[in-house]
């Protein structure tokens, strides 16, 4: 449930991000580079909620450190990527917006 959570989170960002490109009038490798970043995130929360599966069939829920070191492997490899994501939007967004003022 709670990967789901994460999920509609990351597309909310996604859908506010792709909203904000489209009133800033966005250049084409701008948009490749938003569009880059969105991609990375979702693609790598989807693989975090296969891992987490994954390994919650295999250990049935059962504490094991190589099963948490599996899930944070993943959870990390989305925490990197929102990163990514953050600073391609920073780099993107700030001076757009910085000229509108």
């Amino acid at each position: 449930m709670g990967e789901e959570r994460n999920l509609r989170f990351h597309l909310l960002a996604a859908a506010m991000a792709l909203i904000l490109g489209w009133i800033l009038k966005l250049a084409s490798t701008e948009w490749l580079w938003l569009c880059l970043s969105i991609a990375l995130v979702l693609i790598n929360e989807i693989w975090n909620t296969v891992a987490e599966n994954i390994v919650d069939l295999v250990t049935g829920y059962q504490y094991n450190i190589l099963a948490k070191k599996a899930k944070d492997m993943a959870a990390g490899a989305v925490l990197l990527s929102a990163l990514f994501a953050l600073i391609v939007a920073l780099i993107i967004f700030v001076p757009k917006i910085w000229h509108l003022f």
